[in-house]
């Protein structure tokens, strides 16, 4: 499998030592820290500098931030070691070059793109033009507050062509993230996905457990991954 090839892999929202291992020993490639208030996934900065130091070499931390200052972005990079930042709210290329120190610190921004047929009507290839110094573009969908709130949008309406790193998010499950790949892969330079709800746990009732992962789930969405990536390999048309 050369590099070009392999799908990165994020897991989202964690909250508890026992998730990051998993995540970890499942083979994420990723893990992701929430760093805004309102969302109920998020941490402190100092949770956050306690579950990144259980990362092994070459597992990246990602902080996600929504319209935070960026003295706030800069003093979180400064305590958790090799941070990405993700970029989820109404940040501008300006605001988010600065709070990245000029772009030195790697960071993604998130385009919020509409549910149902508005997909159709966003620009991603203007955004992903505007947003060039981000090291990718996060796919998430488009619903009040901030987030996904766990909906995928039609991933075939997205433009043929997009010039830049993608990460596909929102809505995905180890049922369909072999599919969203397969959809969205040939339209970028390289493809990621990144998953939060969908290995989340559920109560004796089947609610959703929110910052809560499932070890059984983070393994199953890392392997139709992988699944996907090898179907792509031995294709006779690629």
């Amino acid at each position: 499998m050369t590099p070009q090839s392999r799908t990165r892999i994020k897991i989202c929202g964690l909250t508890r030592e026992q998730d990051v291992d998993a995540a970890v020993a499942a083979g994420a490639d990723a893990i992701g820290f929430v760093l805004y208030a309102k969302s109920p996934r998020a941490v402190t900065v100092e949770r956050a500098v306690e579950l990144a130091k259980r990362l092994p070499p070459f597992v990246t931390p990602v902080l996600l931030v929504v319209n935070a200052s960026a003295t706030e972005v800069i003093a979180a990079c400064a305590m958790v070691a090799g941070a990405t930042v993700q970029f989820h709210g109404d940040e501008s290329p300006e605001s988010c070059h600065a709070a990245t120190l000029e772009s030195t610190r790697p960071w993604l921004r998130a385009a919020r793109i509409p549910l149902g047929d508005g997909a159709s009507g966003f620009d991603l290839v203007q955004f992903a033009n505007d947003y060039s110094n981000a090291q990718a573009i996060l796919l998430d969908a488009h619903v009040d507050g901030f987030g996904g709130g766990g909906k995928a949008f039609n991933w075939s309406l997205l433009p043929p062509s997009v010039n830049a790193h993608l990460v596909l998010s929102g809505g995905l499950t180890p049922a369909n993230v072999g599919d969203g790949i397969a959809q969205v892969r040939p339209r970028c330079k390289t493809l990621a996905v990144d998953v939060s709800s969908g290995v989340e746990a559920v109560d004796a009732q089947g609610k959703p457990q929110k910052g809560i992962k499932d070890p059984v789930k983070i393994q199953q969405f890392v392997a139709a991954v992988r699944a996907a990536d090898n179907l792509r390999i031995h294709s006779p048309t690629d």
